[in-house]
């Protein structure tokens, strides 16, 4: 009898990627460190048992805003509750990925510090910030979890001004200043289980500030008090500024923006070598003309691109 062979599934852009760059994505599978806080009864001094309740989940007291909807539309990012897009359709397969390395699943451990997730790459106008909050918006449509979009580009932010939001405190000024609590910085939106954390004030020393003791506080209490939240740092450009590589310290997974037949392969290794702070990096192919598989995602649904 012959033997039978399944067909091969098409491609992620993430598979496409390392293809096209000879890149192989360093994702080990990490075990899990801390064990699972369990509340036990306790026993009174005088024998009797005394329930434990559980404490709530901290609220943050940042404002709360509304997307312009038509300015996502516009930009062409994906518009909540919009209709199925070739570009919605891929980043759900993106996501689904980097939240199985978060989250772990029936044969995998999630990785240590997989919620946070770092997207960054070689040069400017390379789309990180484009891919960074398509991915963001698409989490946010998660059922299970929620995501905080992290503005980490101090230098040039742009991810307020791509929601049509005004400008406010942020992480630097967190780190800058023991007395301001983060979560007070923290931006809700009107978009189910989408949070916006700013760039905050520009400074000179904004490198020495991430590798400070207390960039590992700050960025703990973002998720300490909720484990469904992910964390999404929309960095600068690798090659372009250094807090890039000191934030990569700080993450779990990076996602590399790698533009097509823009990026040259030794920009993109310059800018992997940066990223050695981070064990779990994948790359992702932004800008193609054209799907070697010959996938068309959308079209399925009457909403081809």
């Amino acid at each position: 009898m012959n033997q039978y062979n399944p067909p091969r599934k098409p491609a992620s852009l993430l598979e496409r990627a390392g293809e096209i760059y000879d890149y192989i994505p360093a994702v080990r599978t990490g075990e899990r460190q801390e064990g699972r806080a369990e509340a036990k009864p306790q026993e009174s001094p005088a024998g009797q048992v005394t329930r434990v309740t559980a404490q709530p989940v901290q609220r943050y007291d940042g404002p709360h805003v509304l997307v312009d909807r038509d300015k996502l539309r516009e930009a062409g990012f994906i518009v909540p509750d919009g209709p199925v897009t070739g570009i919605s359709e891929e980043f759900r397969i993106i996501k689904r990925q980097l939240l199985l390395a978060a989250k772990g699943g029936q044969k995998s451990m999630p990785i240590p510090r997989g919620e946070r997730i770092l997207i960054c790459s070689a040069h400017p106008d390379e789309g990180k910030t484009f891919c960074a909050l398509n991915l963001a918006l698409s989490i946010a449509a998660e059922k299970d979890n929620e995501v905080l979009l992290v503005d980490a580009d101090f230098a040039k932010p742009s991810i307020l001004s791509s929601l049509g939001l005004e400008g406010s405190k942020g992480l630097m000024d967190a780190l800058a200043d023991p007395q301001l609590p983060v979560e007070n910085c923290i931006i809700h939106t009107d978009i189910p289980g989408l949070a916006i954390l700013p760039a905050g004030d520009q400074t000179n020393a904004d490198t020495e500030y991430l590798a400070s003791a207390r960039t590992e506080q700050v960025l703990n209490r973002l998720t300490q008090n909720n484990p469904h939240r992910i964390v999404i740092f929309d960095s600068p450009p690798a090659l372009s500024a250094s807090p890039a590589s000191v934030l990569a310290t700080h993450v779990g997974q990076v996602l590399m923006v790698v533009k097509a037949d823009e990026t040259t392969e030794s920009a993109l290794r310059d800018a992997l070598s940066l990223m050695g702070g981070c064990e779990h990096i994948q790359l992702l192919l932004n800008g193609t003309k054209f799907s070697p598989t010959g996938r068309r995602f959308g079209s399925y649904y009457g909403y081809g691109e």
